[in-house]
């Protein structure tokens, strides 16, 4: 018996709340982690938010399969296809845990020549090191953490991830603070201790996104059902799934990059882009959660059809993310300073991170526009434009334009950050363009008008039904 669909499950409220509330419990287990690091010293910082853009980068291996997964699945629910849906499931989960696995075993074996090739500070090497074998090995743990939360929530089950991220980051928490401070009999391990809590944290999560995942489609998961594996459906996953994975790429690697920038210019400006990274996810996250929900609710609504809808949809979540993320910004702005004496009390990184504080407020607006479009484009299958844009686009001006007035022309920090800025402006353009030209929606609709035509020729043809046919209410 198939599960009835609320007709509010894929509004965007519903969804957007919840992934608001774990993305907020997400960027809380960041600043928690960087606040609480922040008392072994700077330099531990510096190396986790260094440790912490590699694996964002490597995650973009399995983000290729998950997204993709995801992205299919609100389709086919929205095209009443719940089987196909539940088979899409179960061979994105495994191709994802097969990834994870394998970075898993290179992050344990090599964290020495990773840090070396990515130009991480001589001083900071031997703790590099230490951080990227612990939480790197268990990226497998990252890996079916993403896919399961993204399949749960592609199914209109948004509060499920959320309350899992609320238990994940308590107990995170709690075991930073007993390894750092070592209380409650636990060594007083340090960074090392960190990165255990991480990994036990991920792997308490993975076992109950499991085991809701068993029971998130319209019939139970079986472990023998685990077999399941669909050509048909592979391909479609990674045809919506390759450019989103190079689109994700193109950008965690240009960061690295970015950051590998940073370090040449030294470890207090690679600090203060920690701090302020941590700053700049809590202004993004209302915007953030908006452009994922619209992404689940555009492929809900094309998947079903309703490409006017979907349309319109994307203009909508605009019209209340663009003064969420300006609001936040410009909150930011006069609350930064005490925000960034939290974590510590270096002037020169202290000054580096306020003069970053005006330019957050131009690069917030172009951010949504850029997620929402692009996400809105992915959800109805024009991933690879969004991925040949990002392509061009991010290297020639974010990490080229780096380099050059950054480093090269030793303009630091602030040419770097500008160079971002205009890196999301100009990709959010380009979508802008795509989006308003409708081409994908046009393609949908010329498919559902032939389709009809066929069926009313087909029914014509025999009398009003076809023979044999049953039809049920």
């Amino acid at each position: 018996m198939l599960k009835k669909e609320s007709p509010h499950k894929f509004s965007l409220w519903m969804l957007a709340w919840p992934i608001f509330i774990e993305q907020f419990l997400q960027f809380l287990l960041g600043a928690v982690d960087t606040l609480m690091v922040s008392h072994l010293s700077d330099d531990a910082v510096a190396v986790v938010g260094f440790s912490n853009q590699l694996f964002n980068a490597l995650t973009t291996l399995f983000v290729t399969v998950a997204s993709g997964a995801g992205i299919l699945i609100a389709q086919k629910i929205g095209s009443a296809k719940e089987e196909e849906a539940r088979t899409v499931g179960i061979i994105g989960l495994k191709v994802t845990a097969l990834i994870g696995l394998v970075l898993s075993v290179v992050l344990i074996a090599f964290p020495g020549p990773i840090a070396r090739i990515l130009q991480l500070p001589d001083e900071l090497m031997s703790l590099g090191e230490t951080y990227i074998s612990i939480v790197g090995g268990g990226m497998i743990l990252t890996a079916l953490i993403a896919v399961l939360s993204t399949e749960i929530r592609s199914t209109g089950n948004t509060k499920a991830p959320m309350l899992i991220a609320v238990g994940m980051n308590l107990i995170h928490i709690a075991l930073n603070y007993c390894f750092i401070f070592g209380r409650f009999g636990f060594p007083q391990a340090g960074l090392a201790g960190v990165g255990v809590s991480t990994v036990t944290s991920r792997t308490l999560a993975c076992i109950v996104l499991f085991i809701i995942f068993l029971n998130a489609f319209s019939r139970k998961i079986n472990f023998k059902d685990l077999r399941l594996f669909d050509r048909k459906l592979f391909k479609e996953i990674m045809d919506i799934g390759w450019p989103l994975g190079v689109n994700s790429a193109s950008w965690f690697f240009s960061q690295l990059v970015i950051f590998s920038f940073l370090a040449m210019l030294g470890a207090k400006e690679l600090a203060a882009r920690t701090y302020m990274n941590t700053l700049e996810s809590f202004c993004f996250l209302l915007g953030f959660s908006v452009a994922l929900a619209l992404q689940i609710q555009v492929a809900h609504l094309f998947g079903g059809g309703r490409t006017k809808e979907a349309y319109k949809a994307s203009y909508k979540a605009l019209a209340i993310g663009l003064p969420l993320v300006t609001l936040n910004a410009l909150i930011l702005v006069f609350c930064g300073r005490s925000l960034l004496g939290l974590f510590t009390d270096d002037p020169v990184i202290l000054n580096i991170a306020e003069s970053l504080l005006w330019l957050n407020m131009l690069l917030q607006p172009g951010k949504m526009l850029n997620m929402a479009l692009g996400n809105s484009l992915n959800a109805v299958g024009d991933a690879r434009y969004t991925m040949t844009v990002s392509l061009i686009v991010m290297w020639i001006v974010a990490v080229c334009g780096s380099y050059l007035l950054g480093v090269s022309a030793a303009w630091g920090i602030t040419a770097i950050y500008s160079c971002m800025i205009a890196d999301e402006y100009t990709r959010g353009v380009f979508s802008f363009v795509r989006w308003r030209a409708r081409k994908r929606l046009r393609i949908k609709e010329q498919e559902m008008e032939h389709e009809a035509a066929n069926q009313q020729s087909w029914n014509g043809g025999s009398g009003g039904k076809p023979a044999g046919a049953v039809f049920f209410s």
